[in-house]
């Protein structure tokens, strides 16, 4: 099984902290969609057979795509690759963009989940995160969006300066009330190169605070458990039957063929990326060449790679598919130095597992990462 990620590149206006490829020119829109059917026609064979079973739109701003243009691009994936006969197709959407009657016109689409970027319930955090949409939009939109999707997942910003453990409550208790089955959420970061980072430099906003990220985040976890929801990955809190599988497939490991400027694409051994830049990704597919960087990973690499994946999962790293995958050696060196943490209580060896506690979750990315083969 394998999953598709299309890339549509393009926003309405630039969030703050984004550090993600896209324009806010819709001039090329028609000759990106246009490049898009073009590259999915051209890497037809690269799943080498593999059945699709998840497709994702992802950005930018997917939402921007009128229903006919992805419409468009769901029946060429059909046309070129074989697709089990319900696959989860994810779009990503604005809350600006979800007014009643594109939901119920979406509802009659393959289209069968909505991932909307809500980040928070506030107009002031809205605001200085330079979102394009409102609280009251995110609030209509979830409303009339429950009653014609079973499957929804909304993205929420924690960590966010000066907001107090009471307001990020209220963030999650408003998602709640929506009966929303999925939360990714994810601490508010300084990316580089970008407004935010520029803004901190300058004094004209304030620095994140690890130390309010974490409280946020303890909270996030404690909350979401109460109220049935299971932590499946670090970000991502879905009820059960309500995980991503389109991103469940990264973190296990599974083929995915990225479509679109920027977008990656993963093969086993060998990780590749089209250029992030939409003149270069049109021109480069109009003369019918795929504008693409690939990298093979060694042993070493991918071994580093499932340490970073699986300890962020509910799964874990298992110790026999290091031996098989990796060799002894690798499995002797991913115990010994894990020893330590496990002394201090951030991981855990259970049933031939190596797991993150509860302890260590906040941290699991520098733990991973001391883990890694060097």
């Amino acid at each position: 099984m394998a999953g598709i990620y299309i890339h549509i590149p393009f926003c309405k206006q630039a969030c703050y902290y984004c550090d993600f490829h896209f324009s806010t020119s819709l001039k090329k829109k028609d000759e990106l969609i246009q490049a898009l059917l073009k590259e999915i026609e051209l890497r037809k064979d690269e799943l080498q057979g593999e059945t699709v079973e998840t497709i994702y739109f992802g950005g930018g701003t997917p939402s921007i795509l009128a229903n006919n243009e992805l419409s468009l691009l769901i029946d060429s994936v059909y046309k070129n690759f074989k697709v089990i006969s319900y696959p989860e197709i994810t779009l990503e959407a604005n809350p600006d963009d979800l007014t009643s009657e594109r939901i119920i016109s979406l509802s009659s689409t393959p289209i069968n989940r909505l991932s909307i970027g809500v980040q928070s319930f506030f107009d002031d955090d809205l605001k200085s995160m330079n979102r394009a949409h409102n609280a009251v939009e995110s609030k209509e939109c979830l409303s009339v969006a429950s009653h014609h999707f079973d499957n929804i997942t909304i993205d929420l910003i924690y960590g966010v300066p000066n907001m107090s453990l009471e307001k990020w409550n209220q963030n999650l208790e408003m998602a709640f009330g929506f009966g929303i089955n999925h939360i990714s959420s994810y601490a508010l970061t300084v990316e580089p190169k970008t407004a935010l980072e520029n803004f901190i430099k300058k004094g004209i906003y304030p620095p994140t605070d690890e130390t309010l990220a974490l409280e946020h985040f303890n909270h996030l976890v404690e909350r979401t458990k109460q109220e049935g929801f299971i932590q499946y990955e670090i970000s991502n809190f879905g009820k059960p039957n309500y995980f991503s599988k389109h991103n469940t497939s990264y973190w296990q490991g599974k083929w995915y063929l990225g479509v679109g400027p920027s977008a990656h694409s993963f093969f086993g051994d060998q990780r590749c990326w089209n250029v992030s830049n939409n003149s270069k990704y049109i021109n480069a597919i109009e003369a019918k060449e795929l504008p693409i960087t690939v990298e093979y990973l060694s042993k070493k690499d991918a071994f580093n790679e499932y340490l970073m994946t699986g300890l962020r999962t509910v799964w874990g790293v298992s110790f026999d598919k290091v031996k098989t995958d990796f060799g002894v050696e690798s499995l002797q060196h991913l115990k010994k130095a894990s020893e330590n943490y496990i002394h201090q209580e951030l991981l855990l060896s259970d049933q031939n597992k190596l797991l993150v506690t509860v302890k260590g979750k906040f941290l699991v990315d520098g733990i991973a990462s001391e883990l890694f083969m060097i």
